[in-house]
């Protein structure tokens, strides 16, 4: 349960950190982060595993490049949702989800 809160507050602090690298991305505070980081793994376990599923085959071809491409769109879904949370294009959303991808490969690491 303690990993579990650990990791929850590491993604949030993860989300702050890409929205002060990444412009166009915006949190507007640390409870938006906790809030969106929790709807952000709700959207990618459920809608995005679907499509990860469905597209299988595109991501094969592109050598596992399209599942950067779901992850922005489910950053964008999960800011449509979330008030405080913006991204700007999805230009932001595909180098956030990039550089987001990166950080929780650390944090995973780390833990």
């Amino acid at each position: 349960m303690l990993r579990l809160l650990i990791h929850w507050v590491l993604s949030a602090v993860a989300l702050m950190i890409v929205a002060h690298v990444v412009p166009g991305f915006m949190v507007t505070g640390f409870g938006t982060a906790l809030v969106a980081s929790v709807l952000i793994g709700l959207i990618n376990g459920t809608l995005g595993l679907i499509l990860k599923i469905l597209t299988l085959p595109l991501t094969i071809l592109s050598f596992g490049l399209f599942w950067f491409v779901i992850n922005a769109l489910m950053l964008k879904f999960a800011a449509l949702l979330v008030g405080g949370f913006e991204i700007r294009g999805f230009w932001p959303a595909l180098i956030g989800s990039l550089v987001l991808s990166v950080l929780n490969f650390i944090v995973r690491a780390m833990l």
